[in-house]
């Protein structure tokens, strides 16, 4: 069975709801699963190790799991304006992968989530987009077919899924949210299904 990968990094577990529903659209698709990943936080402190598995969520990604996908969702927090620091140090380490070209011609989505509505969402959508580009992934977006794209009062971008979670990162995906993930994993496993016949 073909697999896209959906790795993200979630602190208060807001990206990982956004994934879980990213995963289940990829899931809708037949001939398709997701693989769900994480990648653990980043210390200051050198000396700090995360554990071999994590305490919840998915596993933690590996190289292979980069190599054997046959498109790639990527999910981070926002952090003013950009990606979170272990999502950035996880893309860093992917130098091998863009050297033997593993990920160019598969296509890629992104999404985040942000604690208040005009936290930098697209400007974090961007900012992951571009080691993808430079991995040669093609990018894949929400198009405004989808309704709720341009009615939602909370997260949705064209750039890709987004949630606004508020100041303690308690708000659950709203309906519009949830379904705009689901909409963007059925479109990437749908183009990677194409993309790879």
């Amino acid at each position: 069975m073909k697999e896209i990968l959906v790795l993200y990094y979630s602190r208060y577990g807001s990206v990982y709801n956004l994934a879980r529903q990213i995963g289940r659209g990829v899931d809708s698709v037949d001939g398709i699963a997701a693989r769900l990943r994480t990648v653990p936080a980043v210390s200051a402190v050198c000396e700090a190790t995360a554990p071999a598995v994590p305490a919840g969520g998915a596993p933690y990604a590996e190289a292979c799991d980069l190599e054997e996908c046959v498109g790639l969702a990527l999910g981070s927090p926002t952090r003013f304006g950009n990606m979170a620091a272990p999502m950035k140090y996880f893309l860093d380490g992917s130098s091998p992968q863009w050297l033997s070209g593993a990920l160019s011609g598969k296509p890629a989505a992104v999404f985040t989530a942000s604690s208040s509505q005009h936290g930098g969402q697209e400007s974090t959508l961007l900012s992951m987009m571009l080691p993808l580009l430079h991995h040669g992934m093609f990018i894949v977006g929400l198009p405004y077919s989808e309704p709720d794209l341009a009615s939602t009062p909370d997260g949705g971008t064209p750039y890709g899924a987004s949630h606004v979670a508020g100041g303690d990162g308690a708000t659950q995906l709203s309906e519009p949210e949830a379904r705009l993930a689901f909409a963007l994993g059925r479109r990437l496993a749908a183009t990677a299904l194409k993309l790879s016949a």
